[in-house]
């Protein structure tokens, strides 16, 4: 369906999607700044970054990736941090794929733009219709915005040398604590106090890791205590409610 049509589309929830992924599409798409200063400051070069960015476009694994990088991590711990943070995208798949009946290379992209944007703000739509315009409104809005700022950044990263000296060191702790903040403070207390417990106790053990691991080894270890936890919890009906008719919008986080 063609932008226009979308754009005045007479269905409401249509137009609701669309201003939800063009504003989600913007938001994110600032983090890339942050991204491309501390790639070039982790010492990826521009073509580099920009090769990570457009081929792995998953802000919390190029996050995690340029983290690894810079602190001297092996590459085994580069690709075994980022890819186990990306895992989710192929759970979100499993629930977008029907949503959407993409096939063929539709298919093929779809499975590109799958990142939590793009899932969150396609599976809080009422309608068919609505879902798939905000998934591919949020997802190809995501992908322009954030790569084009990625560039800036690392353009300017280059340009101005070490971002820590501006402060952008913090950018990727800030960018973490986007993407877990929501999660944090959701409607049903039952799930929020487990994932607060959680959090915390993942924060905890990569803390305790740091001074004594490689880097990247805490990260790993957090994450798989979370996996674990959550693994055990689902097993006794405890997993995160699916989407309900009518239920308001999915957290929004960073990609």
């Amino acid at each position: 369906m063609p932008p226009r049509s979308l754009a005045q589309d007479p269905d409401p929830a249509v137009r609701s999607a669309v201003r939800t992924s063009v504003s989600v599409s913007v938001a994110t798409g600032l983090y890339g700044v942050s991204f491309g200063a501390l790639s070039v400051a982790a010492g990826l070069d521009v073509p580099q970054t920009m090769a990570l960015s457009l081929l792995m476009f998953s802000g919390g694994s190029q996050f995690a990736a340029v983290g690894v990088v810079g602190a001297g991590g092996a590459v085994g711990a580069v690709v075994a941090t980022a890819g186990l943070l990306g895992a989710r995208n192929g759970l979100y798949g499993v629930q977008v794929a029907p949503l959407l009946g993409a096939s063929g290379w539709r298919r093929l992209l779809a499975a590109h733009l799958t990142i939590d944007e793009s899932t969150a703000v396609a599976t809080a739509q009422p309608t068919p219709a609505a879902t798939r315009a905000g998934f591919w409104w949020t997802g190809a809005g995501v992908f322009v915005l954030w790569n084009a700022f990625s560039l800036l950044g690392a353009l300017l990263g280059d340009a101005l040398g070490d971002p820590r000296r501006y402060g952008l060191d913090a950018a990727a702790g800030a960018a973490f604590l986007a993407l877990l903040w929501p999660r944090l403070s959701g409607d049903d207390r039952r799930v929020t106090r487990t994932v607060r417990v959680v959090a915390v106790a993942a924060a905890v053990l990569a803390l305790a890791l740091t001074p004594v691991a490689p880097a990247g080894v805490p990260v790993l270890a957090a994450a798989a205590l979370a996996v674990v936890v959550g693994s055990l919890d689902g097993g006794e009906g405890g997993g995160a409610p699916g989407r309900r008719a009518g239920a308001g919008p999915a957290p929004v986080v960073t990609p």
